[in-house]
Parts: C-alpha cells; structure tokens; sequence
C-alpha cells in the first residue's frame, strides 16, 4: 500500500514534487538532490527541465557524481541535469536541451527521435524529447528514493500533471516518459486544475466565505512553454455554508505561448544590438549562440520584472572557441524597455471582441511551431468567445444577449463592458493567476486590467502564494479530495474536457465526423454507439483517425457533423490489430465502438463485438513516427465508411477483368486502356477522392499476384497502384497497405527489359514514399546508388534500366527520412551531374525537393543544414532562370524562409533570391516563401511533390 501521495509537476522550465504521506494533510516540497556546480551537490524544491550534454574530457566525472548509482537510461546520452545545466547551458552553446515538454506536443517532428538539442552540431550526443522528459523523471525518482529507501516512489500514489490543452497524442508520450523513468502507474491532472487545487485546499476552511461572490472562475497558467486557460463554474451550496459545487466548463486549445516566447523576444532585441554586420544588417546569430542568448535573457528578464528591479542590467553574451572572453560582448537593457516590450508585446490592451492575428504559418525558432499573434490577452479573448454561451449560464446573464461578443465577433472591437442595452459580458467574475511569469508584477497588474476593462469591474483575484509550486501541490491535494478524505475540500468536476470524433471516409468531398465522446463525461463511463455499427475484417490491423474540440457546443455520442470549421484539431490515429481465428481463418465481424476516458485522464477506445460483448479489441493512439511493420497477411479491412461511388462495381469489375483469378482473354490493348476506362466509370482521375483511391488500390493489392501476365499487365498495375497510394499516408490503414507493398519491392519486377516497366516501378515507390519508414527509405536509396552512380556507362551497354532515369533521380530526392548525410549525398551527385551539358532541367527539380528548407513529409531534423545548401544555391544563382525554369522554383524551395534559424539561409541569400525571383516575373507565391513565412498553396504543393495530391488530403 502506498505510503505517500506525490503530485509531480513536469514542467517545461522546472520539475517540482511535493507529497503528503498517508493520514496526514500538511503537504511538503520534496528537495531535490541536484549539481549546482562542478563537484558541488545542493537539495533545491525546483530542479530545472534542463540537460546538458558536455564534449568529451569537458567535465571531471568526480564532479558530477550524485548520491546515488547511476543508473543510465536507455537512450540517453551522459548528461548533467538542473541547476548546473542551465548554468552550463548558458556559457556554452550548442549544448543544452531546453522546452522538452514543448516538443512533446510538436507533430511536426517524430518525437521518439534523438533531435535534441535542435539544432546541435554533429559531435554532440542527441536525445529524444520523451527520453529528455523521461530524464528528468528518472533524476527525481533516485532522488526521492535516496531520501525514501523503505518507500520507493514507483510504489506511491503519484499524480503527474499535464498541460490542459496538451492532446491525447501529447498525453501518451507524456505517460511513456513515465514509464521509461520507471513510473509505471500514475495518473494525469490538468494542470490548471492543480493550481485551483492548491487554493481551495488553502482555503478549505472557509471556502463558501471565499467563494460567495463568484460564480465563474477563470484560471490562467502561463508557464515556461504554455499558456493554458480553464473556466470553472462556482455554484454555491444550497444552505450557503457548505462547500460550493466546483464544475470545469472550459479548456483551451493549446497554445504555446509562455515564458520562453518572452525570453525569445528579448533575445531578439539583444542580437540586433549586439552589432551590426556589413550593408547595416544587424549580424544573425547561430541558433547554438541564440540558445546561450535566451539563456541570459531569462536571467535578466527576472531581474528587471522582480519587485526590487535594477533600472537596468547588463546581458553578456560570452565568444565562440578560443575568444571567449576576448569576444565577449555586452548590452544593456533598461526596465521601464524590457516592461514595455514583454508587456505590451504579450499582453496587449484591446476589446474583448479583438481576435488573433491569423496568418498562413506559425512562427518557428528552434524548430518549434510558436503561434503567429504572440498576445496572450487576444487569445484569451477569443477563448472567452468561444466559451461565451456556457459562460452566461454560469453568470446568469441572459443567452441571448446582444452583448455576448460571440454573437458580435464581427463588431467594431473596444474596451466596454457592455453592449446594445448594456448588458454585460460574459467575462469570468474571479481570476487565478499560475506559472512562474506571474511572479513579475506587471504582468499580473495588466491582465487584471484588462479583465477590468472588458467586464466593468475589477475580477476578485485568487491570492496565489507560490505560484512555482502551485501546481505540485495542487496535485497533492487532488489526490486527497478524490480519496473521500473528510474536511480537505471539494473537487472539480466536469469530465472530459473535449469532445471527441471518428472521422469517416465518406465518398463526397466533404469530411464528416461522429461524435464518440462528448464532452462533460465523467472518467470511467462507458460511451457507446449502439446505432452505429463498423464492418471489420480480423486479421489484418487497423486504423481510425480522430479530431477533438474543445467547443462548448453539446454533441451528443452517435451526433453526425461536418468538419468545415477551424475548432477541429486532428489526433494521432487510433490504431489495433484484430487476430485472425484460432485456426486463423479471415472472419468479417460487426463491432461498435465504446469510448472511456480513462482514470488516468487519456482517451481509450474499444472495438466490441456486436454478437458477442465479450469480444474486445483495445485501441491505442499511434504516436511513433511510423507503425509496426510486422503485420499479417494481405487481406484487406473494411474502414468505417458511409460514402460508396454509385458506380464503384463497374470499376471493380474493370479491375476483376484484368487482374481477376479467372484467365480471361483480354487483348493488350484493353490492359493498356484500363486507365482510361475507370476514367470514363469513375470521372477525371485527378478528381478521384482519398476514400476512391484506396478501394481501387485495395481492389489491386489483392490482384497483385496477377500483375505478372505480361508486361503491359505489370505496367498498368504499378502505374495505377502508385497513383491510387500516393503520397502513401493520409488515409485510414495507409500504414497497413504500405506494409503489403512493401514485400513486393525485394520482388522487383518481372520485364526487367522494360524500360517503361522500370519507369513505372521507380514511380511507383515515389508515389508512395510518404509511408515509408526511415530504414525501407534506405533500402530504396542503396538501389538506387548501384544504377545511378555508373549510369552513363549503363546507358552505353543499353541496360534497359537507365531507360528511366529520370524517374530515379526523381525518386532519390522524394525520400525525405533518409538522414540528412546521405540527403547531403544525393544533393552533390545530383548537382555534379548538373554539370553537364546534357543532364535534363528536371535534375534542378531534384536538387530543389533535396535541398528544401521545409519537408514535405519528413521530420524537420532530416532537412540539409543550411551551409550545404547555401553551396548549392550558388550553382542554381549562376543560371539564366529565364531558360531553366525548374532552377528559378529550386531556388525558391532552398532559400524559403521557416523562421527556424537552423534551417533558414543568411538573410543576403534570401534577398538575392527574391530579387532574381522579381526580375524573371515568377509567381508571387514563390517570392513570398522566400520572404515570409507561409504554407505552399495547392500549386506549389503540386509542384514540390512532382504532381496533385488526392482532393481533400491535407498533409497535417
């Protein structure tokens, strides 16, 4: 039996602990064991979520001993973590792993991958943000069971907090992290929620007196990575003295927006005054030298926003390599500057009705995805929108008043707190302020304020003590109110903070979704779709997509919607493999689907049998960057669909006609015209759907023995197998398909003297290349090494394969998740081969897609470093665009702007590009990537992937 309660707040700047043991209510800070300097141990409530890896004979082992065994963790790297981290961190660049908990919400990257620190030059060891997370977990768990011996903390109640807004692909690697540190069993607590717990457990004894003016409470948690908001609706007890009713009614989407983002910003100011380079330009530091920047910014944020600020503070940063001291420079910041710029810049005055700046992209430093409108108050604003109806209800104000700004999204924005026949807004009556940045006075006085302005009134406001903390505690006390302990409070109710949807394939264009757990449902009720019933075949896996919102719009499970608006965000895919028969026999079953929201706070879903309840398959939420490879067999399985082709049949028929089981005497020439004939059933090809192609494709895999009856059999199969796969992911069971595919390639073809077979199957592994895995990439790109790398004297001995050349230079730079060394490879083979005169302007097309600043499906860590790639521009600058169009889009694709200073060209090279751009009249689309930071529109997407995509796939 556990003999302590322990709430452990894994945040993005610090980790703290705090526990309470079993039968007493007084909750402690755990000290955690720590390097505060070399050779130099102290016990400190916040451990830092920082690591340090140093180089090799940087650091005397003695000196980072800690007092207890080392006990390394698989996947990570030596490493110093805490306080002597960041110091560490902040003299030497390159080195430190900072905002780990920020890259667990990033899907942009695979977050099981070893990419930290972002960035980081080739000699420094790497490290996964879930292993990162996991390291900090691990150095608490030795250091409390250093201080526990007789009570190991994997043995005690622990309570591990989580971002509110952090979705359920977050929350599972945030759970893996737990249980690679060995913290098998937890539970997840929004960490919002914490910090309002921590309150209400300080104030437990007189909570209906302190409460009896509110009625909606608004909790804001600005931390180091994350801005988190939560509504909570206060309803007194019936004979007003005993505890009110505590009901969680809104969440917001996640935002990353925090602490960093201040010290980001200052950092920025500093680099421009650190000294201007040639033609005036402010000269760009590295990312590894902004990363020590951000550092000292932090440090001299805090100073000049503390209660006892200096008017101004020196910000040093020291010099690369042998200058060190020599090359250090220095700046002053004022603090009535720093002020104006972290306070007017994050929380800037404006109407409750002002909405975000919205722009094409986010913006991106370190490789993180930052929300484009740094202004918190504006984000809030539209969260109070968003929430406004379930606001008025808990404040009493009329429904349907003209003053709601939801119903006013589009008025004039001000600063009134009412509208029309003044009536009031809906804006929260009482505020908890949480996070570290509301240690600085300022900003806690400017979103009192604005919260002021927007309802007429000053909000009552939350003492918080310790607001570092809070949520720690907070955790604690959670723990204690859910164990029914008498005298310590009430909780929070609410359930599930999100609505949650199963996305169907449906044959019209648009995308339709069924509501499978609506939001409000309490933890560990079953919510079943009795009406809806799912065909599926066992044996093979398969895959569900999912979207969530956090709208207040009441849903109801088995509720059809359109997903037409921007509330939706998109999971991780729900993915389970359904075991063949004990005697392995392919059975159809019909399930419905039954969704719980777990204890431990995540979403878990279920296939059940419709015959027999007693059948279950679990679902997990896929969030490694590729599925397992080891499926089944080769069948295929019915996905949750309601739309069919009205013509499908004949189509299938077509297919059964040509690739049948039964030989059938079909003349070459109808072979070649199949095509054209599912054309002229089916319409244009290119307006074929997502749900369209897959049948088609599944109707060939399962023909796929029967593409070997001639040569213009197997033409016309990998031909329409590629174009109905392509780009190889976006759709349910696409990693299943790709896995069947796959065990065609070691096959290779059957007309090897074919060249337009040839040209066929390179296009084939190109069309599909978005699903394959970083190691079947590699497999491709060896193959392809031994055709190209003599292929002129190929082509003078007439092998048949170099008839498809193009398509193999084509292939080689649409395999994105090789690493970026052999990226590097294929980019100078590729340009040497520009070198001569007769090489086709489609190569300049390869060394564009190989060299581009943005993947198109790829992880951003594989991208080409931006030195090599500067070295290719040049090659590219030297051409006459107007003659060589492909080399004027190549140039756009390598000098596009990310705002990740990693991956970006020096600002010079970018201008030029422009300028040439400009000059030959290219289309604005591609001045603008590389003058700003936007998404490609559909036809430069086509372009970069070589042709269309499916309608209606959207690569997220």
């Amino acid at each position: 039996m556990a003999r302590y309660t322990v709430g452990i707040d894994l945040g993005t700047s610090n980790t703290v602990v705090a526990f309470a043991a079993e039968g007493d209510d007084h909750i402690q800070l755990l000290e955690v064991d720590q390097l505060v300097g070399r050779g130099e141990i102290a016990a400190r409530a916040l451990l830092p979520s920082l690591r340090y890896h140093p180089a090799a004979g940087e650091l005397d082992p003695a000196g980072l001993r800690l007092p207890w065994p080392d006990a390394p963790l698989a996947g990570s790297p030596p490493a110093v973590i805490g306080s002597f981290a960041r110091e560490l961190g902040a003299q030497v660049p390159g080195r430190a792993v900072a905002s780990a908990k920020s890259w667990l919400s990033h899907a942009g990257v695979d977050r099981n991958a070893a990419i930290l620190p972002w960035g980081a030059a080739e000699d420094v060891a790497k490290v996964s943000p879930v292993v990162a997370s996991a390291s900090y977990l691990a150095h608490v768990r030795a250091a409390w069971n250093a201080h526990h011996p007789d009570a190991p903390l994997e043995a005690q109640d622990i309570v591990l907090t989580v971002p509110a807004s952090f979705d359920e692909g977050a929350r599972a690697l945030t759970v893996e992290a737990a249980r690679l540190a060995g913290l098998p069993r937890l539970r997840l607590l929004e960490e919002p929620q914490a910090a309002f717990h921590d309150w209400l457990f300080r104030h437990r004894d007189r909570l209906a007196d302190e409460l009896a003016g509110s009625r909606l409470v608004l909790v804001c948690d600005v931390g180091g990575g994350t801005t988190d908001l939560t509504l909570i609706q206060v309803e007194p007890a019936a004979d007003g003295s005993g505890p009110p009713r505590l009901t969680r009614i809104g969440v917001g989407d996640h935002l990353m927006l925090g602490g960093d983002n201040m010290d980001l910003a200052l950092a920025h100011l500093v680099e421009q005054r650190l000294g201007a380079g040639s033609e005036g330009r402010a000269e760009r530091l590295s990312a590894a030298r902004l990363s020590q920047l951000v550092q000292r910014c932090r440090v001299a944020k805090e100073q000049l926003l503390a209660a006892d600020a200096p008017d101004k503070v020196t910000v040093t940063l020291l010099g690369a390599g042998s200058r060190l001291i020599g090359g250090a420079r220095s700046v002053e910041l004022g603090r009535d500057e720093v002020e104006r710029l972290i306070v007017d810049g994050f929380l800037p005055l404006g109407g409750p009705d002002a909405l975000p700046q919205r722009r094409r992209a986010a913006i991106v430093e370190f490789g993180l995805p930052y929300p484009a409108d740094p202004a918190i108050s504006r984000h809030l604003a539209a969260f109070l929108q968003r929430h406004a109806k379930v606001a008025r209800t808990a404040l009493g104000l009329p429904a349907d008043a003209d003053g709601d700004p939801a119903a006013n999204a589009n008025t004039k924005a001000d600063t009134t707190a009412t509208d029309g026949a003044d009536t009031p807004r809906a804006i929260p009556d009482t505020l908890l302020l949480n996070g570290g940045v509301f240690r600085a006075n300022a900003l806690s006085a400017r979103l009192e304020t604005l919260l002021t302005q927007w309802r007429g009134a000053p909000p009552r406001v939350l003492h918080n003590d310790a607001p570092d903390v809070a949520v720690a505690r907070g955790a604690v006390s959670f723990a204690l109110v859910r164990a029914a302990r008498a005298g310590l409070g009430p909780g929070i109710g609410g359930g599930s903070a999100r609505s949650y949807f199963l996305v169907l394939e449906d044959a019209g264009e648009a995308s339709r979704a069924i509501c499978v757990l609506p939001r409000g449902t309490e933890s560990g009720v079953e919510v079943a779709l009795p009406e809806r019933r799912f065909a599926l075949r066992l044996g093979p896996p398969v895959r569900f997509h999912l979207v969530s919102s956090t709208s207040d719009t009441a849903w109801q499970a088995g509720e059809l919607l359109d997903l037409a608006s921007d509330d939706f965000i998109h999971l991780p895919p729900l993915t389970a493999r359904l075991p063949p028969t004990s005697a392995g026999r392919k059975e159809n079953v019909a399930v419905r689907l039954v969704a719980t929201l777990t204890e431990v706070g995540t979403l878990e879903m279920q296939c059940v049998s419709v015959d027999d309840a007693g059948r279950r398959w679990q679902l997990a939420f896929q969030v490694r960057a590729e599925a397992d490879a080891d499926t089944a067999d080769a069948s295929t399985a019915s996905t949750p669909g309601t739309g069919v082709h009205p013509r499908l049949d004949q189509a299938l028929a077509l297919i059964e006609q040509t690739f049948g089981g039964q030989a059938q005497q079909v003349a070459p020439k109808e072979v070649r015209q199949l095509r054209s004939r599912l054309e002229r059933v089916l319409g244009r090809r290119e307006d074929w759907d997502m749900a369209l192609l897959r049948t088609l494709f599944d109707a060939l895999l399962e023909r796929a023995r029967r593409r070997r009856r001639s040569a213009e059999h197997e033409r016309v199969w990998l031909n329409l197998a590629g174009y109905c796969l392509r780009p190889g992911l976006g759709a349910a069971l696409d990693d299943w398909r790709i896995d069947q595919l796959w065990a065609l390639f070691a096959q290779g073809i059957q007309y090897v003297q074919e060249s337009n077979n040839w040209s066929e199957w390179w296009t084939l592994w190109r069309r599909s290349a978005g699903g394959l895995a970083e190691d079947r990439q590699l497999q491709i790109l060896e193959v392809l090494a031994g055709h190209l790398e003599h292929a002129d004297a190929a082509r003078r001995r007439g092998d048949p394969v170099q008839g498809s050349y193009d398509d193999m230079v084509r292939l080689s730079a649409a395999l994105e998740r090789v690493p970026a060394m052999h990226r590097i490879e294929v980019g100078r083979w590729l340009l040497e081969r520009l070198q001569r005169p007769a090489e086709k302007p489609h190569t300049w097309w390869a060394l564009g897609r190989v060299g581009a600043r943005e993947s198109l499906y790829g992880s951003a860590h594989n991208v080409v470093p931006p030195e090599i790639a500067a070295e290719w521009l040049q090659a590219v600058l030297a051409l006459d665009w107007k003659t060589i169009e492909p080399a004027a889009f190549a140039a756009a694709q390598i000098a596009r702007l990310t705002g990740d200073r990693t991956r970006d060209l020096a600002p010079e090279l970018r201008d030029e590009v422009a300028r040439r751009l400009t000059a030959i009249r290219a289309p604005q689309s591609w001045i603008t990537m590389v003058c700003e930071i936007v998404s490609l529109d559909d036809a430069d997407r086509r372009r970069s992937f070589g042709e269309s995509l499916p309608p209606g796939l959207k690569l997220i």
